[in-house]
């Protein structure tokens, strides 16, 4: 399908630095390794979503960019590194994520907990997000991480529950949600996000919302899918901008404290202005 209007992202040729940056402390980044459209305008701010736990991860979902190939030794310098880039860049709100490490005990909880700290050791004011992996359900990876005191709690459902064994093959929708409910109950603000154009219907999308809001979500991205590579899942449906717009309405009318839908919207986009606008609505 040739891609819409609203779609189309202007070139930017201003990357260079933060790459450069990134690049001299080590750091993979979710806006490269997964193909993000708004890598440009984020890199230009400048501001990225640090990728930690190796460039390799042990899921193949069918929508993601990220290679599967074998996992990568924990680095022990990267909390350290991923805190000397954030202060460099001068940033007040970090998003820490990660490939999902199906072959580590905790999934990586651990090296969370360890750039969380780091990264309040030299931001001491910055706020820290992370949006982590389903840790199998592992309740003592994720305690881990809720005593480490991020800021915003994020994991994402992705997409409607029948398209699961297409979409995460590797995953379970009852075990996103319970991790999103555990969070919730234990004082974390949480967030999550899902796309659309992978073959939901609305009626679905309004089961997804109401699941979330029954779990203790507050804050929810929504997004178009785009097909990063030919190896991934087609796009079924490129979803207009006023049909996201309805959903939106419908999430904050059911009781999310914001809500950012729109057809580039992506989880990390502009993290620091949903963590502010939710903190404000509440």
């Amino acid at each position: 399908m040739r891609l819409p209007e609203w779609l189309r992202t202007r070139k930017r040729s201003d990357l260079h630095e933060t790459r450069r940056l990134l690049r001299n402390h080590h750091i993979s980044t979710v806006c490269e390794d997964a193909r993000c459209p708004n890598r440009p305008d984020c890199f230009s701010m400048p501001t990225a979503a640090f990728l930690i736990l190796g460039p390799n991860c042990t899921r193949n979902c069918g929508f993601c960019a990220v290679s599967s190939a074998g996992p990568h030794p924990i680095d022990m310098n990267e909390p350290s590194n991923v805190a000397e880039a954030a202060t460099e860049m001068g940033l007040r709100y970090v998003v820490i994520t990660s490939v999902t490490r199906d072959d580590l005990d905790d999934g990586g909880a651990s090296q969370f907990v360890r750039t969380i700290t780091a990264v309040r050791n030299r931001l001491p004011d910055a706020k820290v997000e992370v949006l982590v992996p389903d840790f199998m359900g592992n309740i003592r990876a994720l305690d881990s991480v809720i005593r480490a005191c991020p800021d915003v709690f994020n994991h994402n459902i992705e997409t409607v529950s029948r398209l699961y064994p297409v979409v995460r093959p590797m995953a379970e929708y009852q075990r996103s949600l319970s991790i999103l409910r555990y969070a919730a109950e234990n004082g974390m603000p949480v967030k999550s996000g899902f796309m659309l154009g992978l073959g939901e219907t609305m009626d679905e999308v309004n089961g997804l919302l109401e699941d979330l809001i029954r779990h203790g979500c507050s804050m929810l991205t929504i997004g178009q899918y785009l097909r990063p590579t030919l190896k991934n899942l087609p796009v079924v449906e490129y979803i207009p901008p006023e049909i996201f717009e309805k959903i939106r309405g419908k999430a904050l009318a059911i009781g999310f404290s914001f809500v950012a839908s729109g057809p580039l919207v992506r989880s990390s986009m502009n993290a620091e202005e949903t963590y502010m606008k939710s903190v404000k609505s509440t």
